[in-house]
């Protein structure tokens, strides 16, 4: 979401790194550069201008400390502004109220309501911390219920996602008006000691007195204790004018920014803590169920900074990872036995569950800004449909083929080409990239997935992008042994 944010403010802060003190001259004009990129990701007018402002008085007021340099003194500054510019800390939903806590959801239609209440309940069923993302003890019954009696197949769409994610759908009387319907859903949850009710309201193309007087309504019989606005990343300041107009209206008590991973520049997410007053709470980024992560402003602002998010990455390893397949591949490994296609199979699964090598190197020091060539470049070609086609490979080979690939010859390799519909140079790449992590199973004496993460990024040279494995930085703290 940040790319061109991120390059374009790096590219300022090196700029000034090279400069022996920081001086009235050289801080404003960095800091005329961290405006325009700003005001070029479609941050509201007014943000920019406090936002450099504080930054402005902080650096002419800063003395650099003998440890630091006068770019990592500027950096520093800047990456607090950022952090205190989008709320400080994360801010976990509050549930804490006689079951059934409601949770009313408000936007603008398109911009991603129902979905988001699929993957919410996804998180609360699962027992989901808000702040940290893992997995507890605290889970939770959840029922949800469609207020959306305007759009076509609204209620059968909420209804499909809460089968798939398997919570509890009321499915009222679809002739009937929200205010009803609702209000037999609080009335079925609280029969069915349901701790959770998620409610997916009607949005409109535009707000009109229509629309809020029913959502204020609905509001006033429901109580809930959290009403949540959901609104679309890549409408940029667009997003934090109407989170406005909607607090103007109900008492929000938080936001959810989605499509994050789409083509957004990032004026909603600096923007819409600013205009409001109300934390992001969550922030989608990607389709799947589990694509709705807690937004964690100080991580934020070192993404847009390109200093990565290691502590993400390694919660999100530790939520996704199949612990128990780690363990038996470390412990195979240690063992001196091989790693075979079914392995890899397996490694290439863990890969996907974690946004691919692209949704990885994302959040790994460095490699912020970069652009989605460049970045595809990192990942040595290492894309969703590249994981596809290997898998599918893989898929058409015989068990006997799995274990022994060496047995592969041309008769084989065409059978296997035409049963995946891919190219003998797909087989053959696939086959290169699992030697090459063989050798590095041969030499893991422990650490676990750090190792494997590690050859996982090493495969990817020897598909003829960059090689090597991640940057440095990445592999500093184990998720787990």
């Amino acid at each position: 979401m940040f790319d061109n944010l991120t390059g374009r403010l790096s590219g300022a802060i090196r700029r000034i790194s090279g400069k022996a003190t920081l001086t009235p001259a050289n801080i404003e004009e960095t800091l005329g550069e961290v405006r325009r990129a700003l005001l070029d990701a479609d941050v509201a007018v007014p943000v920019v201008k406090d936002f450099v402002g504080r930054v402005s008085q902080r650096a002419h007021g800063e003395e650099v400390g003998r440890d630091l340099t006068p770019g990592q003194t500027f950096i520093k500054i800047v990456q607090a502004e950022l952090t205190g510019l989008m709320g400080e800390a994360n801010e976990a939903l509050n549930l804490r109220t006689t079951p059934p806590a409601v949770v009313l959801m408000a936007g603008l239609q398109g911009a991603g309501k129902t979905t988001t209440v699929a993957k919410l309940a996804h998180r609360l069923k699962a027992g989901l911390d808000g702040a940290s993302g893992k997995s507890g003890r605290n889970k939770k019954s959840v029922m949800v219920v469609s207020a959306d009696v305007y759009r076509p197949a609204a209620i059968q769409q909420l209804q499909t996602l809460a089968a798939e994610v398997g919570v509890e759908f009321f499915d009222g009387d679809k002739s009937a008006s929200p205010l009803p319907i609702v209000e037999a859903a609080l009335a079925e949850a609280k029969r069915r000691l349901i701790d959770v009710l998620l409610v997916d309201t009607a949005g409109r193309l535009a707000i009109d007195e229509p629309m809020m007087d029913e959502i204020k309504l609905l509001h006033k019989r429901l109580k809930p204790i959290e009403t949540l606005f959901v609104v679309d990343a890549m409408t940029g300041q667009d997003a934090a004018n109407t989170a406005k107009a909607f607090n103007d209206s109900l008492p929000l008590s938080g936001v959810v920014l989605t499509k994050a991973d789409g083509d957004a520049r990032g004026g909603a997410a600096l923007s819409v803590r600013q205009i409001t007053g109300k934390p992001i709470k969550f922030i989608g980024v990607g389709e799947r169920f589990d694509a709705l992560e807690p937004f964690h402003p100080e991580r934020i602002a070192s993404r847009i900074l390109g200093m990565g998010d290691v502590l993400s990455l390694i919660e999100e390893t530790e939520r996704k990872v199949d612990r128990q397949q780690a363990e038996k591949l470390v412990r195979k490994a240690k063992k001196g036995r091989g790693f075979d296609l079914e392995d890899f199979r397996a490694q290439l699964q863990q890969m996907q569950n974690m946004g691919g090598m692209a949704g990885i190197l994302d959040k790994m020091p460095g490699m912020g800004g970069m652009s989605a060539a460049a970045m595809q470049g990192a990942a040595g070609g290492m894309d969703d449909g590249r994981f596809r086609r290997m898998e599918a490979i893989i898929n058409s080979m015989t068990p006997k083929e799995r274990a022994r690939p060496d047995i592969l010859n041309g008769s084989r390799k065409r059978r296997i080409t035409l049963g995946s519909g891919t190219q003998l140079q797909d087989l053959n790449r696939l086959l290169k990239q699992h030697k090459q992590m063989q050798k590095v199973m041969k030499k893991m004496k422990g650490g676990g997935m750090a190792n494997m993460m590690r050859g996982l990024g090493g495969m990817a040279g020897a598909g003829g992008g960059r090689p090597g494995g991640f940057p440095a930085g990445g592999g500093g703290r184990r998720p787990f042994r």
